[in-house]
């Protein structure tokens, strides 16, 4: 078991989520929607407790304090899965009318998990991030995601590179910007990209010289802006809006 569990205790890092290509799945909920989506992995470890009360015939008994070390959570330790990252014959297949989610340098993990959440609410099954973007695989990520990581393919590239390959290929790339068009007065447009920029300085300028138009959720209040997740989910409602009403 010792090295079952040394393994599980290096997932913490990055490095070593890289290395193996295996990351942490926490939580027995978290769990369920590893399995409930037929996710590839390695090792379920658990309590006794959680084991029983999870119906997770699989897993590995482990003590309570051991899972303490390998988990990164402040509750809810007892039930821990390493996870295999997913290879390209994993994804699933882009549809012809869909809208991506790109992002660019989101840096905090929380909110990409939460944009994950986000577009799985919506029925998106893509989302692009932004080479030097925070990792999918960090454990906050995992876990802001609500298991939405295991239904939305997330994949790492040139943002400027790919976006002007989907323009060319007919897609209208849009940038959520505080100085664009209402979205509730645009014609949106599938299929699209919906563009989202970092937390602090929003869309580089590199990214936004890869050509589209600017939208933006109108306010009134005195807030200097809306967080990314917020932003996603409005701009998203009005994506989602429009064509149900086609």
């Amino acid at each position: 078991m010792k090295p079952i569990l040394k393994l599980a205790r290096s997932l913490r890092q990055k490095k070593f989520r890289d290395e193996h290509g295996l990351f942490l799945v926490q939580g027995p909920k978290m769990v369920r929607e590893l399995i409930n989506a037929e996710w590839p992995f390695v090792s379920i470890l658990a309590t006794t407790e959680a084991a029983l009360r999870s119906g997770l015939s699989e897993a590995i008994i482990v003590p309570a304090h051991e899972l303490d070390r390998i988990g990164t959570l402040e509750s809810g330790n007892e039930v821990v899965a390493l996870a295999r990252k997913p290879d390209q014959a994993f994804r699933k297949k882009p549809r012809t009318d869909e809208l991506i989610l790109a992002l660019d340098g989101i840096a905090d993990p929380g909110n990409l998990g939460t944009v994950i959440r986000v577009a799985d609410w919506f029925g998106i099954d893509r989302v692009w991030c932004g080479n030097g973007s925070v990792e999918v695989y960090n454990p906050k990520c995992v876990q802001s995601s609500m298991g939405a990581i295991f239904r939305v393919s997330v994949d790492y590239a040139d943002l400027t590179e790919v976006l002007t390959t989907e323009r060319d290929d007919g897609s209208t790339i849009y940038f959520a910007t505080m100085d664009g068009r209402s979205v509730f007065k645009e014609r949106l447009a599938r299929r699209a990209v919906l563009v989202l920029g970092n937390e602090s300085h929003g869309i580089s300028e590199a990214v936004l010289s890869s050509g589209g138009i600017k939208v933006g959720v109108p306010g009134k209040g005195g807030a200097e802006s809306l967080n990314v997740a917020m932003a996603a989910t409005a701009l998203c409602t009005e994506f989602s809006r429009q064509r149900s009403s086609e």
